[in-house]
């Protein structure tokens, strides 16, 4: 398979299975509405696995353009194949999205806080503050990268390291993604953002493009961060 391809389509499989939990847990009328934010935080972590397993093999799995970057700081990763990676990534999260609404399609309409719809695709602040909601994508993306890279220098049984990686996310989710809900990913926010600005949704109100840098420019400075820090203090 070719590498963007597998990176479009492992962003895709993140995207469907990740928004998809949220989209459960939030709208109306679902099997699992209210599931809370253990459920979520769970299942993007188990998405994040499954993406890595099935895509792994041609592309290395990324997934995330601040994945990518940071991979390409550390030396991991060719710059040359940077952006492509990034672009793939970026559609794959768009489809993915919309996909989430077409699963979902009969939800939209009977779920009535437009706020609910929105967190389906993006990501948003418990509490805005620019300075402090930077802060928290910064921190948590950079001990994404930071996780990624340790891992990535340990030996594990054949299979393993998805797994761990995914639980490095659902950690993430769990003990830094209270604040913002944790992007980590720019990807994983604009493609489905844009999505949301131009389906059919009815009543869903504004995409809160006011935000949309945070989630997009946090993580990027987050897995730049995450990369030198690693570089001065634990490369050989």
């Amino acid at each position: 398979m070719n590498p963007y391809l597998g990176e479009f389509l492992g962003t895709l499989l993140l995207i469907l299975l990740g928004d998809g939990v949220v989209a459960g847990v939030l709208l109306k009328g679902t099997k699992s509405e209210n599931a809370g934010w253990l459920t979520i935080c769970v299942a993007w972590g188990l998405a994040v696995s499954l993406g890595i397993f099935a895509v792994g093999e041609f592309s290395g799995a990324h997934l995330n353009p601040a994945v990518t970057i940071g991979l390409a700081i550390s030396g991991n990763f060719e710059w040359s194949k940077t952006l492509g990676y990034i672009l793939a990534q970026l559609g794959g999260a768009f489809v993915g999205a919309i996909l989430v609404w077409l699963h979902y399609l009969p939800h939209w309409k009977v779920t009535t806080d437009a706020g609910a719809k929105l967190a389906v695709f993006a990501t948003g602040p418990a509490i805005k503050n620019n300075i402090s909601n930077l802060i928290s994508e910064i921190t948590a993306t950079s001990i994404l990268i930071f996780g990624l890279l340790f891992i990535g220098v340990n030996e594990f049984t054949q299979g393993l390291k998805p797994l761990v990686v995914g639980l490095l996310v659902t950690l993430i989710g769990l003990g830094l993604g209270g604040t913002t809900g944790f992007a980590i990913n720019p990807a994983r926010d604009l493609g489905p953002r844009i999505a949301h600005a131009i389906l059919p949704i009815p009543g869903k109100g504004s995409s809160d493009w006011g935000y949309s840098w945070i989630p997009v420019v946090g993580p990027i400075i987050g897995s730049i961060l995450g990369a030198v820090l690693y570089g001065l203090f634990f490369s050989k």
